[in-house]
């Protein structure tokens, strides 16, 4: 269909909108106007992508002297394609109606393991040796020796790239990873290096978080995009620990010694220079004097990562006379690992701010700030002149450097605190010495300084005040959309006690009764009457891997496992990649065949899978390997969610407790208020996969006492709340029982999908035209 928005005529791809993405496009809309930043919180299943390519497209349409882009960004490869292909359907659609005009160039960028098409680089393992085999092929000097030599093997793809030059472009249209792959195989040209050089060229861009947020990565990914483009980030719940794990580095005993392995060998290399050709060297030294900005513009196969710090200032100094010599460079690192190695030899935890901890290593190791702040650019300059082309294997000195950039940069929002073991088990010697960034808005504030206009949404965005005080910026449009339903396809519900017929003991994961053999056995029970009765696939939700592991080995010996197994198949999620990718496949298929099945799984941030997303791309695991992140749990693979416990973050954490407290003393956020907002983002982000669209329908079961309190009840969304009945606040077992049943019964009744005349859920043109924006703003709300 086709309307107005004021002066924007709006090209939508379906012949019917739902209310709450006419009355979205409108606060999109206000927010483009004013060109500022905006948090959009819309209930999941129903059209925010669709709805936010048609407004934000439509919009640049209706200004065509605007050179506005649109940059969005996803969690996953998995949503990268849905996006795509979204943006593909109304394209074709755009076309229809324009002709050749609306036509764009819109394509996803994603890592070279998921677009490299050379076979002997591809196979490599993981994404740090496909990064790496493909260097060995394209560094400069590679090919200037193949140039020479043709017994040295580089990459016919790039090569065939390079030869092309400015013909090496793709045709307007909208490209998915896989068109991208399948275009480059065709005409020969690497697809990798085709996208990062249409990326500039591109109306749309679809990529990663870490693309705009890591500065790593973002000072040679995004450095030219312009400022009228709109930057979306979708799904962006979580957005404030994504912006702290860019800003962050662990460094443990085996980051240490595999850095005195990478300083041996750097130090092997440099010796093979100065017998072979010492004015090599001596002309790095020589642009080192004048300052790292003037090292010119390197090859787009020799620039792998950026300086890992935010201000690009010290980038205009010249670099400390300590460290231009590459020998002495050496030194100065020997003496970091050596002060770090020191440093965790504790049997106390030590908590440091970066100004105590670079004062400490100025008086025991010679080290100033200056001379750390370039320790990063100083590594990557002395590998290109060492022509070091394996950079997987230098990886641990890569991590010294990144940690030093940073340390000796940011005197705020930063701690370092070193742990001799984990408390959970404190058993185990196992000392990490972290520096953790605490303010989120230190990696999103380039994005909301530079760019036009930032639209900040996801499902799950409540409270939804709270975001701007952790990314410390002014929205110009904050508001949280419920949902227009025919029927009630969504059933929460507050379990707080086990069945009237037995002890009625209250269920909860609060410490002091979650090992209560009570609490295990009902939240057994509750899961072996919901087997019995809900069809298909069930997914149940713990708090942690601890509390998973002890309760089902709980469950095994009393025999409640075997009873649940005869009802369904059950599937658990692991810490092995491979295990749990299988076991998601397995899951889908029980639910596909009809047997039905149960999926024992962790809330995301419970999980760090970093290499999902290196065994399969295409999968529907998630790039950054997090289940209930990435998985849509909809239709018969999830009609029940139950959500065992409240997953508060471990409060005895350092790391946690001196967030708290940097939270509290620059934010005035109480720790408390802090901590359940992100207890239930998780949860409401658990149960939210439940649903995705409204021919759907799904029932949500919060297995905790403390879920009944308002306080936590209330940073729930609104649509999720709007269906939570005061009836099913203080359930017990059978109770809850009793609901699902008539639940399931009503759901399998006939509907209206268009909804009655009063209560419209699905308009037409016509319709949307009859209501005026007045009518339908006052809806929105």
């Amino acid at each position: 269909m086709k309307f107005h928005i004021e002066d924007v005529t709006v090209y939508f791809p379906y012949d019917h909108i739902y209310p709450e993405q006419y009355s979205y496009m409108i606060e999109l809309k206000r927010t483009l106007d004013a060109k500022g930043h905006c948090l959009l919180e819309m209930p999941t299943g129903t059209g925010k992508t669709i709805a936010l390519l048609s407004l934000i497209t439509s919009y640049c349409l209706s200004k065509p002297q605007s050179p506005m882009k649109l940059i969005y960004c996803t969690r996953t490869v998995h949503e990268m394609e849905k996006t795509l292909a979204e943006l593909k359907i109304l394209h074709n659609y755009q076309i229809k109606h324009l002709g050749p005009q609306a036509r764009i160039l819109a394509i996803g960028l994603s890592s070279r393991k998921n677009l490299c098409v050379n076979p002997t680089v591809v196979a490599a393992k993981n994404r740090d040796s496909v990064d790496a085999g493909c260097r060995k092929l394209t560094a400069s000097w590679v090919r200037a020796l193949a140039a020479e030599n043709p017994d040295v093997s580089t990459c016919e793809f790039f090569e065939n790239y390079e030869k092309a030059a400015s013909a090496a472009v793709l045709p307007p249209r909208v490209y998915t990873l896989q068109e991208l792959r399948a275009s480059g195989k065709e005409k020969g040209w690497c697809p990798y290096f085709l996208a990062r050089h249409m990326v500039q060229l591109a109306n749309v861009v679809v990529y990663s978080y870490q693309y705009l947020l890591d500065p790593k990565v973002a000072r040679i990914i995004s450095k030219e995009m312009q400022k009228e483009s709109v930057v979306v980030f979708d799904e962006a719940h979580n957005i404030d620990n994504v912006c702290i794990e860019a800003l962050s580095v662990s460094v443990r005993r085996q980051t240490l010694e595999g850095a005195t392995r990478n300083l041996s060998r750097i130090s092997q290399e440099i010796d093979r220079f100065k017998a072979t050709d010492a004015s090599i060297l001596r002309a790095e030294y020589n642009r080192l004097v004048e300052g790292l900005a003037l090292r010119g513009n390197l090859p787009i196969t020799d620039n792998w990562l950026s300086n890992p710090a935010l201000p690009d200032d010290i980038l205009k100094e010249a670099v400390p006379g300590n460290i231009r010599r590459a020998e002495h460079f050496l030194h100065v690192l020997r003496r970091l690992v050596q002060y770090l190695s020191g440093r965790l030899d504790t049997e106390n935890v030590e908590k440091e701010s970066p100004v105590g901890f670079v004062a400490s290593l100025s008086s025991h190791a010679g080290i100033d700030q200056k001379t750390l702040k370039f320790c990063y650019d100083r590594l990557h300059s002395l590998m290109l002149t060492l022509e070091i082309t394996d950079t997987d294997e230098f990886l641990h000195i890569q991590t010294i450097c990144d940690f030093a950039t940073l340390v000796g940069t940011y005197g705020r929002g930063f701690s370092i605190i070193i742990e001799p073991f984990d408390d959970r088990m404190p058993h185990i010697p196992d000392p990490v010495l972290q520096l953790s960034c605490h303010d989120a808005s230190l990696a999103i504030k380039p994005v909301f300084d530079r760019f036009q206009s930032v639209v900040i949404t996801s499902g799950t965005l409540s409270p939804i005040d709270l975001y701007p005080r952790l990314l410390n910026f002014h929205p110009v449009v904050s508001r949280s959309f419920t949902m227009s339903l025919t029927r009630d396809c969504i059933c929460p519900m507050v379990l707080t006690r086990g069945s009237s017929c037995s002890d009625q003991l209250p269920v909860s994961t609060k410490f002091d009764m979650r090992s209560d053999p009570g609490v295990v056995r009902n939240y057994g029970k509750l899961l072996l009457e919901m087997v019995s009765v809900v069809p298909d696939g069930i997914v149940c939700f713990f708090v942690s891997y601890s509390y998973m592991d002890g309760i089902i080995d709980t469950w095994n010996d009393s025999g409640i496992l075997k009873e649940i197994m005869q009802h369904k198949l059950v599937f658990i999620e692991t810490q092995d990649v491979v295990e749990t990718t299988l076991a998601l496949d397995n899951y889908r298929r029980a639910c596909d065949c009809g047997r039905g099945a149960v999926f024992f799984l962790l809330p995301e941030r419970e999980r760090n899978f970093s290499h999902f997303n290196e065994i399969t791309w295409n999968s529907h695991v998630c790039c950054r390997g997090k289940v209930a992140e990435g998985i849509d749990f909809d239709r018969h693979y999830g009609r029940l969610v139950i959500m065992i416990g409240v997953p508060f973050q471990y409060t005895l954490s350092k790391i946690l407790l001196a967030r708290l407290e940097y939270l509290r003393d620059t934010f005035q956020i109480k720790e408390g208020d802090f901590l359940t907002f992100d207890a239930l983002r998780q949860a409401a982000q658990c149960v939210g996969r439940v649903i995705r669209s409204k021919a759907d329908y799904g029932m949500m079961i919060f297995a905790d006492k403390r879920y009944s309190r308002h306080d936590k009840r209330s940073k729930l969304p609104s649509w999720i709340l709007s269906h939570l009945q005061d009836a099913n606040l203080n359930l017990s077992t059978d109770m809850a029982l009793h609901i699902a049943r008539e639940f399931l019964k009503k759901m399998a009744q006939p509907y209206d999908k268009t909804g009655s005349s009063d209560k419209k859920t699905l308009l037409s043109q016509e319709e949307l035209e009859k209501l005026g924006d007045g009518s339908m703003h006052e809806m929105s709300y």
